[in-house]
């Protein structure tokens, strides 16, 4: 499929379910807050909350906003009956999930109550459905509805939140404003209750004034015929709901008997595990069923891409990527024969290495550089080490080691930064770096070059600051070198990082470990001056370097503040 016939589709994508849903849900949860936000008023006065009733029901009550909201809701709940009616398996569903689909089933018995009894009476009797009468009702008169109210409005809030984490996770900004959103989430369902607390004890104190309550029952509007209806509608919903779980129980029997019945496809892992299931499974169902580790950020959903495996054998008889899919793939620039687990339901058996680590974080959803996922790039690669710190940290206390080494690491790694340089890694008092993972080889020169001089320039600076702690100053040797290698992201867990193996490497090693052999702070290869223009003073030599069979022309500078980058 061509990139306009993708365009295309995505901006379509607005109507398809999935979209609907969310959209719909943000709908009901934008009328959530306000409502939460006028219960939080209560902890003024009741008169502030019905002032706040006004303007809640001036954005909420008129035409385009009643439509709008019936349809959210009814879109919301359709859509999510017909997505729970086409699941093979609950057991597939991650609990989390699982979690806000019950909260969700939750919602219209708590509410459709209260529902039928403000805004339905309203609108057919003209009942007067203010704050002092619901207060009142589920308060005073019957205290269980009112336990029922708070309970719905929690369920109801966090079902919501959950909904929107689930989408928001999958954007770059979100891992930064999760911290104020999740206070905000926690603090207005707080302010909610306690105002409805508050202002309910207000109505319990006036009840007791004989005039207040004269006028309060004439006010409302309510008669028999309304209290008969209302009877009759929440019983009649009630009896809906029921028909309505029971369906979604006859499902399961449905799915059972249907499934027992198709063909079984093999599905075959890199450590040997093979499972079996029948068609019409995705390969990520079917790792879920076998009890296989399968990272899925986004619940399957086609979102997120953390589900996406390279296929070893069997995916010429695949059916061919959708657009939702070839989308996901192209924003994190897949390689060929590469696919999503959630999307694919393979005809026929099929070999499958999952990409990605089970316990993924939505961080690798995000659109990433290409060179991530394994490529041969022409670089630069820098090593640095102190020298004789292991002698200085023998005759130091602990914390005096720690705080100098990490004074050290970030001095090195700011210049490094900087500069324009990939901090690979520390190891033991020695630093690894990489320039040109994005830069051509000429800039990925320069900018190790310069980065070695300002490591020199910072390492002197941190010796003048800790002249009174270290007794002698700190010395450190550095290497450059640069050549083809394998750039990745490599590792297990948390300690996978962007790294490069290769020949290039070792050498930049192996050149960083000569400086002590020429009383030197910084050895860099031919090939970097070449690369990086470099034409001022230096010691040049040819030298052997282990691991090697061709001699090496080296530039050999004594101080690296030196350097003429």
């Amino acid at each position: 499929m061509s990139e306009a016939a993708i365009e295309q589709d995505q901006k379509k994508g607005w109507l398809k379910a999935g979209s609907l849903r969310l959209y719909s849900g943000v709908v009901l949860m934008v009328f959530l807050a306000m409502h939460l936000l006028n219960h939080g008023l209560g902890l003024i006065s009741l008169d502030a909350m019905e002032a706040g009733a006004s303007i809640f029901k001036a954005v909420w009550r008129n035409p385009v906003a009643t439509v709008l909201f019936i349809a959210a809701a009814s879109v919301h709940l359709v859509l999510v009956i017909t997505k729970l009616l086409a699941h093979r398996s609950y057991r597939r569903i991650p609990p989390k999930e699982i979690l806000q689909i019950v909260m969700g089933l939750a919602i219209p018995p708590l509410m459709i109550g209260h529902f039928i009894a403000t805004r339905g009476a309203h609108e057919i009797y003209g009942l007067n459905d203010s704050y002092a009468f619901v207060l009142f009702s589920i308060w005073v008169s019957d205290p269980v509805l009112g336990v029922m109210q708070s309970a719905g409005t929690i369920v109801a809030w966090l079902h919501g939140c959950l909904g929107i984490h689930f989408w928001l996770r999958l954007k770059p900004w979100y891992e930064k404003a999760f911290p104020y959103l999740y206070s905000a989430s926690l603090i207005l369902p707080l302010l909610a209750l306690t105002g409805f607390i508050n202002a309910a004890n207000e109505v319990e104190i006036l009840i007791q004034n004989p005039i207040w309550e004269q006028n309060f029952y004439a006010s409302l509007g309510a008669t028999p015929e309304s209290i008969k209806w209302y009877v009759k509608v929440r019983d009649n919903s009630y009896t809906v709901m029921i028909t309505i779980l029971t369906l979604l129980l006859l499902s399961r029997l449905f799915w059972i008997i249907h499934f027992k019945r198709r063909k079984l496809v093999t599905i075959s892992y890199p450590d040997g595990n093979r499972i079996s299931s029948t068609l019409g499974a995705t390969v990520l169902e079917i790792s879920q069923l076998g009890g296989i580790p399968h990272a899925a950020v986004c619940g399957g959903r086609g979102r997120c891409s953390t589900c996406r495996v390279r296929i070893t054998a069997g995916g010429d008889d695949l059916p061919p990527p959708t657009d939702k899919e070839l989308a996901v793939l192209k924003r994190v620039g897949a390689t060929a024969g590469t696919r999503l687990a959630c999307q694919i339901q393979p005809l026929s058996d099929l070999s499958v290495a999952p990409l990605l680590p089970a316990k993924a974080s939505p961080r690798q959803s995000f659109s990433r550089p290409g060179y991530l996922q394994g490529q041969e790039k022409n670089i630069a690669i820098l090593f640095a080490d102190l020298r004789a710190f292991t002698k200085y940290s023998e005759h130091k206390l602990p914390y005096d080691v720690v705080f100098v080494i990490n004074q050290y690491f970030r001095h090195m790694g700011e210049a490094i930064e900087k500069s324009g340089g990939h901090l690979d890694k520390f190891i033991g008092d020695g630093v690894m770096a990489l320039f040109g993972l994005e830069e051509s080889p000429e800039k990925a020169a320069q900018n190790a070059l310069k980065a070695a001089k300002a490591m020199a320039e910072e390492l002197a600076q941190m010796n003048k600051n800790l002249k009174s702690d270290l007794g002698e100053p700190l010395r450190i040797g550095i290497g450059i070198h640069m050549g083809h290698v394998i750039v990745g992201e490599m590792g297990y867990g948390r300690a996978t990082s962007v790294t490069a193996i290769g020949d290039a490497v070792n050498t930049a090693s192996r050149l960083e470990g000569m400086n002590k052999d020429y009383t030197s702070q910084i050895i860099f290869s031919d090939r970097v001056a070449k690369a990086a223009g470099f034409n001022g003073n230096s010691k040049q030599e040819e030298v052997m370097v282990r691991g090697r069979k061709d001699p090496l022309a080296i530039h050999i500078i004594e101080k690296a503040m030196d350097l003429d980058a």
